[in-house]
């Protein structure tokens, strides 16, 4: 492991992530909302640390490693957050302190869409549009992003690309080319983001709204530029346009690509982790529909608009609002919870355990019934027409045994600090799940969560966007060791 390589890279993405406080700058300066020097002052920064970093080891040159991958992933994530929420610390109306600046950098570069202010709408608006970046380019992730530039600045990026793409299932490319690759999914990400846009706008949205709630539906994080989030529309046209766009964006990029590739629609109902999700929110969305009607807290046509949009919100792991669904009667708030675990496909922007490892289990769970009515028979776990290995099979167990300890333990930590049980549980499961909302005193914002608590909260993001074993790889000794 080269640390002069890692410096050299991590200032290379330093200098790259103070490119992105541009756009606000001229955000500020078009609505006169005077907080471009926020910016320009973290752009400094920013270019500052990275030079620093980058030029005594620019001629530093070597391959790549998955070690190395696993490094720079974590650093990569933990860094850029952090000179992130510099902005935000900054602002000379609307100055978060350095925890909660962290906490909302991270929750939207994660893409988790938690947030810890109150009148959102009062914000600036490069503040504002800001916020909504942040999730966008975490979206996708912004290491895919840098996949694409650095290898023509001399730098490997297959180790990258293998600790980014979330999934069991990932070390498949699209193309032969890992630059390519990176590529065609970004063209893919921005194709949907003006798109979606777009329909926003058609819908009623003005220009400044309708960007901002793309880039947070494309990404399926969550962040609004209001208080209310989407219910501030009142729109079933834009509720059903967010429907929409997050179930495409809660699918495998790859099977987008497909269909761009072949022109053809057929594949997705033939992907067995496309057609899982889809049924799920469907069964979903008539269980969550069908008790708001039995239990009068709706209309029949809201009850049908909020339960199909709280359903799919939820369930992709977006976190967006048209209701306050804490509040709803029964078990449905405890459901669609527990809905955010299974999250999307492998591959998509969406959060959670993802889609293929809860097809796994289910799987694995029937195969060992099986054995016991036919204990000498071989029974292969099968997702379609392939056979899965073994190896993945027991990394998937791995991976969920590691999910609920780590779980869990955060529940303890957070409820350590002083927080009450539905309140811990929530917001770690949503921290985790890269979801947003949560319930008990964090069903409105975070704001009121101890300090301790959000620190917690802002490592459960962390482990939940980069899937857990990225991170706690970095805490063996066998990894360290040369």
């Amino acid at each position: 492991m080269s640390l002069r390589m890692i410096l050299r890279i991590l200032g290379l993405l330093l200098m790259l992530f103070s490119l992105t406080m541009m756009p606000p700058i001229l955000i500020s300066l078009l609505f006169g909302d005077g907080q471009w020097e926020a910016f320009a002052i973290a752009i400094a920064i920013t270019v500052v640390t990275g030079a620093l970093m980058f030029l005594p080891n620019r001629r530093a040159r070597k391959e790549l490693r998955t070690r190395d991958g696993f490094l720079i992933a974590a650093l990569f994530w933990s860094v850029l957050a952090l000179f992130g929420s510099l902005p935000l610390m900054l602002a000379s109306e609307s100055a978060l302190s350095i925890t909660d600046a962290v906490f909302e950098s991270f929750s939207g570069l994660t893409t988790t869409g938690a947030t810890v202010i109150t009148g959102i709408e009062t914000l600036p608006e490069s503040i504002l549009y800001y916020r909504q970046q942040l999730q966008w380019l975490g979206g996708m992730g912004i290491v895919v992003l840098a996949v694409a530039i650095l290898p023509t600045l001399g730098v490997g990026g297959m180790a990258l690309y293998r600790t980014e793409i979330p999934g069991p299932l990932k070390d498949s490319k699209l193309t032969p080319r890992i630059t390519e690759t990176a590529k065609a999914l970004w063209y893919i990400y921005a194709s949907l983001t003006v798109t979606c846009m777009l329909a926003y706008m058609a819908a009623g949205m003005n220009w400044f709204d309708a960007l901002g709630h793309s880039f947070s539906t494309v990404a399926i994080g969550g962040f609004s530029t209001y208080d209310a989030s989407i219910g501030h529309f009142d729109s079933a046209v834009i509720e059903m346009i967010c429907v929409f766009f997050l179930i495409v964006s809660a699918v495998s990029f790859s099977l987008h690509f497909v269909a761009w590739r072949e022109r053809s629609v057929t594949h997705y109902f033939q992907d067995p982790e496309a057609r899982f999700l889809l049924l799920f929110l469907l069964g979903l969305a008539v269980i969550t529909v069908v008790s708001l009607w039995l239990t009068n807290t709706y209309d029949t046509q809201r009850g049908l608009r909020h339960g199909i949009f709280q359903v799919v919100s939820v369930a992709t792991t977006a976190g967006f609002g048209v209701a306050d669904f804490s509040a709803w009667p029964g078990a449905l708030p405890f459901l669609l919870f527990m809905a955010a675990f299974v999250g999307g496909c492998s591959g998509s922007t969406g959060g959670g355990m993802k889609v293929i490892r809860i097809i796994l289990i289910l799987k694995q769970g029937m195969r060992e019934v099986m054995r016991l009515i036919h204990p000498n028979a071989v029974i292969a776990v099968k997702v379609g027409r392939v056979s899965v290995p073994d190896g993945i099979a027991q990394a998937v167990w791995g991976f969920f045994s590691v999910y609920v300890m780590l779980f869990f333990l955060m529940l303890v930590g957070v409820m350590a600090t002083g927080v009450d049980q539905v309140t811990a549980w929530s917001s770690v499961a949503s921290a985790l799940n890269n979801l947003g909302p949560a319930l008990g005193e964090a069903s409105g914002n975070y704001g009121d969560l101890p300090n301790l608590a959000k620190w917690i909260l802002v490592m459960a993001m962390l482990l939940g966007r980069l899937e857990i074993f990225t991170v706690l790889v970095l805490f063996t000794p066998a990894f360290w060791r040369r």
